[in-house]
């Protein structure tokens, strides 16, 4: 899929916004909406080419996080040095993205590489993000990878339900802006 360059400057900056408003713990959170951290970098690997937006919104979360911690009044629970887990877990998920993004076509068939580059992106998303938490925090005195796999079976459904729910959203605008041109043109030949 190409996207022109005014085109992905328009996503990535839907997708700072979002991340501005969802982003969970911090001062502009919108509390009804679940966070949307990791549809964000799966989005950012299917529509945006280069790999420096990466980058830009790692500094972004941080920035977030730093902000909500040190004048939201936040808890600094998170911010322990299994916070750089949060590197390994989110380039999985923008990978997982960009791999979808060479297997797209704007067909039903579209589901299945879709479907295991969600799964197979937020799996490891999870094992890197709780796992490091889980094991690297210093916040549990007894680590065992039963407990841990407790901890995944609390929490994947969660985070996993908010990435689908968001690429759902996202896949129902995709669509919209792809069959819109198709539409208005059929549309005009109808009035001619």
């Amino acid at each position: 899929m190409n996207l022109s360059i005014r085109n992905q400057l328009a996503i990535g900056v839907g997708l700072v916004l979002l991340m501005t408003l969802t982003r969970e713990y911090h001062f502009a959170s919108i509390h009804s909406l679940p966070g949307a951290s990791w549809a964000i970098f799966f989005l950012a690997g299917f529509y945006l080419r280069a790999v420096w937006p990466l980058a830009g919104f790692f500094i972004l979360i941080w920035v977030l996080d730093f902000s909500a911690y040190a004048w939201g009044g936040a808890s600094s629970f998170c911010l322990t040095s299994s916070y750089a887990f949060l590197l390994p877990a989110y380039s999985l998920l923008w990978y997982a993205g960009s791999w979808y993004a060479r297997q797209y076509q704007l067909k039903w068939q579209t589901l299945l590489p879709l479907s295991f580059s969600l799964i197979i992106g937020a799996a490891f998303c999870e094992i890197f993000s709780s796992g490091g938490f889980y094991f690297f925090s210093g916040h549990f005195e007894e680590t065992t990878l039963i407990g841990f796999g407790q901890r995944l079976a609390q929490y994947f459904p969660y985070y996993f339900g908010s990435l689908v729910f968001y690429i759902v959203i996202f896949a129902a605008i995709h669509i919209m802006f792809a069959f819109a041109p198709r539409l208005f043109k059929l549309h005009n030949n109808r009035m001619i």
